[in-house]
């Protein structure tokens, strides 16, 4: 059944891409409850983190649940809240017949804790790692293991590295296609950043102009020493995104020296690469010195996860190697 499972697991993961941003401070999860192979009730985290989806799932459910099983992409939460129960309480009290959890929780309130209760309690309950759960809530296992965001480097370039002419002309570098995309993905982050030099120069808007996602435009920091405008936060290094409360996913948009002082402190976990075809000649490199002493510190370091064409563009997405 492992095969089987591993895809119900994916389809949970699916659901929970609906959750992110919005729901900020908790991980955005996914859960579908199946019986006799068909898909009775599924949910997902709801703004502003509660109900959980498992709760969703369950409501949605009500005595459907009786001999199914629920599959879920984070552990079910064992601690009490004032904002709800333990998802691992209800699903307790809730008939099903079986769990399949695709990630553990690292979140010591919980850790292991709401499998062990659902199991107590005469439910299956099983731990099926799934690289599709795991993916889907990288932003939140970053910060719980690491104390940081994750961090998306974004880049658009010409073919030869260019972001902009020798003069600073760089609108626009990319296709209509490409920076939609670009808007899609700053919806789905929780806040986005680009250095003081990008702020005084283009005082770039950083919002989200896709119809109907307007609402979805994530907090504005910058990467400087000095005071930032109304609506802006401010933190001095790439150091200190562990400071930013509450955000598991963090957009860098630029421009070359942030895109370096990022690659260099070892903070970027995905780096999303637009390039145009086109070649500028002379122009402003996409990133300056990242401090390498030689090419063997290069190699081995960022993994080809997604390409795909955007129009006349090609987007790569690699994922830092650790």
């Amino acid at each position: 059944m492992t095969s089987i499972d591993q895809r119900w697991l994916a389809a949970a993961a699916g659901l929970a891409a609906r959750a992110r941003p919005l729901s900020r401070p908790n991980p955005g999860v996914g859960a579908i409850i199946v019986r006799d192979g068909k898909v009775i009730a599924s949910g997902w985290t709801q703004a502003g983190g509660r109900p959980h989806a498992e709760a969703v799932a369950l409501a949605q459910a009500g005595e459907q649940t009786q001999g199914a099983t629920l599959y879920v992409t984070l552990e079910p939460c064992a601690h009490r809240s004032d904002r709800g129960p333990a998802c691992a309480d209800l699903v307790c009290s809730s008939g099903l017949a079986r769990v399949v959890v695709g990630c553990g929780d690292p979140d010591p309130r919980t850790a292991g804790q709401g499998i062990a209760r659902i199991a107590d309690a005469g439910i299956v309950c099983e731990l099926l790692p799934s690289p599709a759960c795991a993916e889907s809530l990288s932003g939140y296992l970053i910060r719980a293991r690491h104390g940081r965001p994750e961090v998306t480097l974004k880049l658009a370039t010409s073919l030869d590295g260019c972001i902009a002419l020798a003069g600073g002309e760089s609108q626009w570098i990319t296709g209509d296609q490409a920076r939609a995309h670009t808007h899609a993905m700053r919806a789905r982050t929780d806040a986005i950043l680009v250095g003081g030099g990008t702020l005084r120069a283009d005082e770039p808007r950083l919002d989200v102009r896709l119809l109907g996602l307007e609402s979805r435009s994530p907090d504005r920091w910058v990467l400087t020493r000095q005071t930032a405008p109304a609506g802006w936060q401010t933190i001095a290094s790439p150091e200190a995104i562990r400071d930013m409360a509450g955000v598991q996913y963090l957009f860098v948009e630029g421009g070359t020296l942030t895109a370096a002082a990022f690659l260099k402190a070892d903070l970027v976990d995905r780096l999303l690469l637009y390039r145009a075809p086109i070649v500028v000649g002379g122009g402003k490199a996409a990133i300056g010195d990242i401090g390498l002493a030689s090419l063997g510190q290069a190699h081995d370091r960022w993994h080809l996860q997604d390409r795909r064409t955007l129009g006349p563009d090609t987007l790569e997405l690699y994922v830092r190697q650790r």
